[in-house]
């Protein structure tokens, strides 16, 4: 009985991985094949993997460890925390902080600085102070709330940490190697997964893959403080799949397997726009010097003609007389 079904995974993308230029050679044990130059993820690996970095993390905080969720990616940022918050751990979503773990006793005064300022504004000190003063202590709030909003009430190393994407976070995924803490990585095949003691292979790059896989490490920490076991919700769809077949059949193009941001919709043939805004702008730059040159017109027309000085008589011219 599997935490996440077969269907889930599919319908989610979780099998697409990078182009095939793109692959690090030490994921070759997770890739099932390859379609259209875009590396297939082997399912059935990724299947178990799930199932063992979720009983992992519900021991760990079955101890009453923490779990500390990282993805700083543009496509990781939402579900990331929106998964930390629901199971109630903590996470960095926009920048991991050089020294965030390995010069801790640091960032915990600078977490100090961030909840005086909360404190101060909570309890209407903000209020007696000039409002150029507040605005500056607000900005201050703002910056350090955006970097260290999801560690603020962490006091101690956690038991584990969740990543999306090694690669982007190698900085973090070095210091906990340098510290000892085990790590469960949602490695795509453009990775290196040295350092990760439980590898998730999957598409690190879609919205949907990355929150059904933080998803499922949420509800492993639910589970492991509440009791509730979600691992056997998927047991009937997993029979109706037959994983071979469904692979075979798909032809993944680059879109679908490159970053799934969301992007406003491709409009048509933007090169003619383009061209017809840079026509729009010269004519009105040559109306606007047509519109000044008329300008100018009108000034003389309405200026009097100004008289020819009077040419000045020499002495010779004079005597002449």
């Amino acid at each position: 009985m599997s935490v996440i079904s077969m269907k889930q995974l599919l319908e989610a993308g979780v099998h697409f991985g990078h182009q095939t230029k793109k692959w690090n050679p030490k994921m070759k044990k997770y890739i099932f094949t390859a379609r259209n130059d875009i590396h297939i993820i082997n399912l059935e690996d990724t299947s178990n993997l799930i199932d063992e970095a979720y009983n992992f993390v519900r021991d760990v905080v079955a101890s009453g460890k923490s779990v500390l969720f990282v993805g700083t990616k543009k496509q990781a940022q939402e579900a990331v925390k929106e998964e930390a918050e629901r199971c109630g751990m903590f996470y960095v979503n926009t920048r991991w902080l050089g020294g965030t773990l390995t010069n801790f006793r640091t960032i915990r005064t600078r977490i100090e600085r961030l909840n005086k300022l909360n404190q101060m504004e909570k309890v209407g000190e903000f209020s007696l102070l000039p409002k150029k003063e507040v605005a500056i202590l607000k900005a201050e709030r703002d910056k350090l709330e955006k970097t260290l909003g999801g560690i603020k009430d962490m006091r101690e190393f956690p038991g584990v940490i969740f990543v999306v994407d090694p690669s982007k976070e190698h900085i973090c995924v070095r210091e906990a190697i340098s510290l000892k803490i085990p790590m469960v990585g949602l490695v795509d095949t453009n990775c290196d997964p040295t350092g990760i003691d439980y590898v998730i292979p999957g598409n690190d790059d879609a919205i949907r893959s990355v929150k059904l896989i933080a998803s499922a490490i949420a509800d492993a920490v639910i589970e492991a403080r509440e009791g509730v076991s979600l691992k056997d919700k998927n047991a009937d769809e997993d029979e109706k799949i037959d994983l071979k077949e469904a692979l075979e059949q798909v032809k993944p193009t680059k879109e679908l397997a490159e970053d799934e941001e969301e992007k406003p919709a491709k409009k048509k043939k933007p090169a003619k726009k383009v061209e017809e805004k840079k026509e729009e702008i010269k004519e009105e730059k040559v109306e606007a010097e047509e519109v000044k040159v008329e300008e100018k017109e009108e000034k003389k027309e309405e200026k009097p003609a100004k008289k020819a000085p009077a040419k000045k008589t020499t002495k010779k011219e004079e005597k002449g007389e």
